[in-house]
């Protein structure tokens, strides 16, 4: 992720729109953070902790927690209720539970929405939680789209790489790590994604499972784009 450009989007997003409550009837402190509730957020939030290993469950929650308080500092109108669900589900990809075909972010993206289904949210707002999950580690992509999307990718990168990590008080960090431990996050979530580039090769070409394989796993080669291009079976 880029620092600048994940600055910049928080700004331009704020810029437009007025922190409302929307979808929020009911709210709770977690952390000190005040968040929507409900039993829709409740089963979420077990959902996830079911599927997850405890340090990725914690980086889920921090994130949610994390986007949550920038969306207040910053004075973003979004879907409060979108946004947990998108940012709790966000790594659910990752987990030895959901499987599939295609890149890690797009399984999870797909098990959220299965998970969701017939739980009374519009198809708009099941879309903004599949696009949340999916695009939350393009962030070159997810901050320019609706600030659901935007205001969850915010909070994961500032718990993936601190990225807007200034703009939030010291005690507020401190107290949200307090409560949700990153428990060696670092190693363990790199582990996790050389996994999946060993176990599925051919899901890391396009995102950045590419940077563990190079960085962490030797023989690792990933499919290059210009030669996908320059073997185009084409005359040209």
């Amino acid at each position: 992720m880029n620092n600048e450009t994940v600055s910049y989007k928080q700004e331009t997003v704020a810029s437009a729109k007025t922190f409302v409550n929307r979808d929020a009837s009911q709210t709770r402190l977690i952390a000190g953070v005040s968040v929507p509730d409900g039993p829709l957020i409740t089963a979420v939030i077990e959902h996830a902790q079911r599927l997850s290993e405890p340090y990725l469950f914690n980086h889920a929650m921090r994130s949610w927690l994390f986007a949550e308080a920038i969306g207040r500092i910053k004075g973003i109108d979004y879907d409060r209720e979108v946004v947990a669900i998108g940012t709790i589900l966000h790594d659910i990809g990752l987990t030895a539970s959901v499987s599939g075909p295609n890149r890690f972010e797009v399984n999870g993206a797909d098990a959220a929405l299965s998970f969701i289904k017939g739980k009374g949210l519009s198809d708009h707002r099941a879309q903004l939680i599949w696009d949340l999950v999916a695009l939350n580690s393009t962030p070159s992509l997810a901050l320019h789209k609706e600030p659901e999307v935007a205001v969850g990718t915010m909070g994961i990168g500032l718990d993936f790489g601190g990225f807007g990590v200034e703009a939030l008080p010291t005690a507020d960090v401190e107290r949200i790590l307090s409560a949700f431990p990153r428990l060696k996050m670092k190693l363990q979530f790199a582990d996790a994604c050389c996994r999946l580039v060993k176990s599925k090769p051919e899901t890391s070409n396009d995102n950045f499972l590419r940077d563990f394989g190079e960085r962490f796993l030797p023989g690792y080669k990933a499919v290059s784009t210009v030669d996908l291009l320059m073997n185009a079976p084409f005359d040209e």
